[in-house]
């Protein structure tokens, strides 16, 4: 991961130019431009198991949308980050801004799918802010490992409510009734 410019406020950074050949996905974090590699094959096959299986559900039930990255999620304005899969409730649709196509403020639900690259920012200063900013459910889904743990947003911090490894059903205390089996979320 190449970590560049310091101090990058979210105005900058949507007025950046990257090259046409450039594959890699761009987020800031704590003011600073940090590159990443486009997903992998199974990267990108987890993550649309659980976004479909939650945009199905949101749907269905009228509860909210779920969406994927990139989609910019601006927390503040040195923190604009791409979440794997994210969920806006229906009362929080104000934090969709019509006008700039983004996502300004926390969501409801962010996922992040770790990879060797962004496991120490995922579990670091990208939780960090998401905690400061009260997103209410976070996941972090280890491919390699076949484990999925759930954090919710208790008393002002996150704290760990599911751990699963390789089977058992992940259950959110935010998308109400929805579930999903960790056999689903790894089903290639």
């Amino acid at each position: 991961m190449l970590v560049a410019t310091k101090g990058l406020t979210y105005q900058e950074f949507k007025q950046m130019e990257f090259d046409d050949n450039d594959t890699s996905w761009y987020e800031l974090i704590n003011g600073e431009l940090v590159r990443k590699q486009s997903p992998t094959i199974g990267h990108q096959n987890v993550a649309d198991n659980i976004l479909i299986a939650m945009k199905t559900y949101a749907r269905k039930k009228q509860l909210g949308k779920a969406f994927s990255a990139p989609l910019d999620t601006v927390l503040d304005d040195g923190n604009a980050y791409h979440p794997d899969v994210l969920f806006v409730s229906i009362d929080r649709y104000h934090i969709l801004d019509e006008k700039e196509e983004v996502v300004i403020g926390a969501p409801d639900i962010v996922v992040e799918i770790l990879s060797k690259g962004t496991a120490i920012y995922d579990r670091g200063d990208k939780k960090d802010i998401y905690e400061k900013y009260g997103v209410r459910e976070y996941w972090l889904v280890n491919p390699k490992s076949k484990t999925v743990e759930v954090y919710s947003f208790e008393k002002e911090r996150f704290k760990l409510k599911q751990y699963a490894e390789e089977t058992g059903t992940i259950k959110s205390t935010v998308l109400k009734g929805f579930k999903i089996e960790l056999e689903k979320i790894f089903e290639e």
